[in-house]
């Protein structure tokens, strides 16, 4: 499949709907699409150009996950700078189709939608600036060769597997207005030796950190109240789980499955 021209009549292009066509080449999307899912077209790696037409008016997620090709947008809901997809304020990135392994996000951006950098096996390192305040779900997903990130102080939300599978991932500080680490948020950071927790955290998600298996010690303040199963499964290094002095009862309830890898500050 190389070409395909979607008829006149479509008005929607759900998620997933040309996933992993990977010979795909050309598509032309026609004016009365006003809405574009989730990963529409992810890893259609072979897409050479795209263009969103004026009628659209919704973007779910990133439909270009894995897409290296050149973006066009006729849409007034939505803008393009330098091949990266914006709402048409430019506070929220949508989609990253550059190749860059540096990346500096602009000033003036709040929101780093879902999956915008999922699949970016090129990116090394990004500068996230102040202004952003959440980043989405599988926001940086299998961005295999991300080496250094650092997160700034406005960020409070940190949606579910964001950091999964950034495998050359090796140290990450959460920032202190985060109240919840989501379901898989760190998962399979295979590199990740070290990891700062926040007194700010009340909530650890299943599987935030399922897989680290580079992962040797972490420290988990007494705010948090609630663990999610599997948490640290797969943790093959993790020798130490650090806890607030006087807490064992409360994290041995928590963490049924790591009692013996408690360990209370000072001790």
């Amino acid at each position: 499949l190389r070409q395909i021209n979607i008829p006149d009549s479509v008005t929607s292009i759900g998620n997933w709907a040309f996933e992993r066509c990977t010979s795909l080449r050309q598509i032309y999307i026609p004016d009365g699409v006003t809405s574009i899912g989730n990963g529409a077209f992810l890893g259609c790696k072979s897409l050479e150009q795209i263009t969103i037409p004026s009628s659209v008016s919704a973007i779910e997620g990133n439909p270009f996950v894995g897409c290296t090709c050149t973006i066009t947008c006729h849409s007034p809901h939505f803008k393009v700078v330098d091949n990266v997809l914006y709402n048409s304020d430019l506070t929220k990135l949508i989609s990253c189709l550059s190749t860059q392994s540096h990346f500096t996000i602009p000033d003036g951006v709040t929101s780093i939608g879902n999956w915008v950098f999922a699949d970016c096996t090129s990116l090394e390192q990004i500068n996230i600036p102040d202004s952003v305040t959440d980043i989405g779900d599988s926001a940086f997903r299998d961005c295999s060769s991300l080496r250094q990130i650092t997160i700034p102080d406005g960020v409070t939300s940190i949606g579910d597997s964001a950091f999964e599978g950034c495998t050359s991932l090796r140290q990450i500080n959460i920032p202190s207005g985060v109240t919840s680490i989501e379901f898989g948020a760190f998962s399979y950071c295979t590199s990740l030796e070290q990891i700062y927790t926040p007194d700010s955290v009340t909530r650890i998600g299943g599987g935030a950190f399922a897989g680290c298996i580079s992962l040797r010690q972490i420290y988990i303040p007494s705010s948090v109240t609630s663990i999610g199963v599997g948490a640290f499964i797969i943790c093959e290094s993790l020798q130490t789980i650090l806890i607030p002095r006087g807490s064992r009862g409360k994290f041995e309830r928590l963490l049924p499955d790591d009692k013996d890898k408690l360990v209370e500050a000072g001790d």
